[in-house]
């Protein structure tokens, strides 16, 4: 199968980093031709301890116009800062190019719909970067509550806490009202919402850690209220434990699922304690351990996805209608907008 010709555009996001090595990790998959350094007409706000100009060295360097013209071209990575994005994604949409667009995707609802709208109407290929929808035990708790594995689920939670980086990230984050929610429960909204369907209620509560000011909300918790249930997402960034203590929840009338770390790269797998009252699904009643393969990388299996859905063959694994309602879900959890 001819490769996809793909440019990245950005190099300042967060996951920038992450998502050009994983095209640089298939190129039985990718013709990677090149990236854009967007710092020429990129004014909003960016994290400067995540750019690393060193990891694109030996690739052809274009100007946003000769990316959006280039002969050929199959595909972008758009990896601007967060509230580029969608600009940014306009613009290759217009095009008819089909992209994989990094999270989250701004922080007002209309832009973002007519993006959405402009790309299921031009049938472009379009992919949110939330990157636990390569991870398989994320995916086996989505495909569990759906199948009422558990029962009829009354309790979900799940955090994004962490402690990387310094006073730049804090300093980043300080920029936006919807502070860390926005930016990393984004990933976590996306998760609840594919297995637990649209809420009846968004709450958010914004705070700052201890001994941070007011305006920075590095300690955020938003709530999401079901007919009986309540999905309580976190995400602070004075966590002793890193990433690696982040964790997940859910407990359902039959059985509960925790796990914790929610992903590893070191050649181990992610282990699910799964708990049941009774037999259900295939498992006997007490205690399991379900064991999934380890991953690579975070992105490789969505951008696999990508390449299928632009030769034909394969359908995309998240609707335009899903994506639209994780950013209402995510705007009103990140108190940017009322849920209505």
């Amino acid at each position: 199968m001819e490769k996809i010709n793909i440019i990245q555009i950005g190099i300042l996001h967060e996951h920038a980093i992450g998502k050009f090595a994983t095209l640089k990790k298939r190129p039985d998959l990718f013709n990677l031709l090149g990236f854009v350094d967007e710092r020429s007409f990129c004014k909003t706000p960016w994290c400067p301890e995540t750019f690393h100009p060193d990891h694109y060295e030996g690739f052809r360097e274009f100007t946003l116009e000769e990316a959006l013209n280039f002969p050929g071209l199959d595909a972008v990575t758009v990896e601007v800062p967060n509230n580029d994005l969608v600009p940014t994604a306009v613009r290759c949409m217009e095009k008819g190019i089909a992209m994989h667009m990094d999270k989250p995707a701004g922080e007002t609802f209309e832009p973002y719909r007519k993006l959405l709208e402009g790309c299921k109407k031009r049938n472009v290929p379009f992919q949110m970067g939330y990157m636990f929808r390569g991870n398989p035990a994320f995916q086996f708790c989505i495909r569990a509550v759906r199948e009422k594995l558990m029962g009829e689920v009354f309790e979900f939670q799940a955090d994004m806490n962490h402690c990387y980086l310094g006073a730049g990230y804090r300093e980043f984050i300080g920029k936006f009202p919807g502070g860390l929610m926005h930016n990393l429960g984004s990933h976590l909204v996306d998760f609840v919402v594919a297995a637990m369907g649209r809420p009846e209620r968004v709450t958010p509560f914004l705070k700052s850690a201890p001994g941070y000011p007011d305006h920075l909300h590095n300690n955020c918790m938003a709530v999401l209220e079901y007919p009986h249930a309540f999905a309580t997402l976190r995400s602070c960034s004075e966590s002793a434990g890193n990433t690696g203590a982040r964790a997940v929840r859910i407990a359902g009338t039959k059985g509960t699922i925790s796990f914790s770390p929610v992903e590893r790269f070191d050649g181990k797998s992610v282990e699910i304690e799964l708990v049941m009252r009774e037999e259900n699904g295939g498992f006997p009643k007490g205690t399991h351990t379900l064991r999934f393969p380890p991953q690579r990388d975070r992105y490789e299996v969505q951008l696999e996805e990508l390449a299928r859905v632009i030769r034909g063959e394969a359908e995309p694994s998240y609707s335009y209608e899903h994506d639209l309602l994780v950013h209402e879900v995510l705007l009103a959890a990140s108190g940017l907008a009322k849920w209505a």
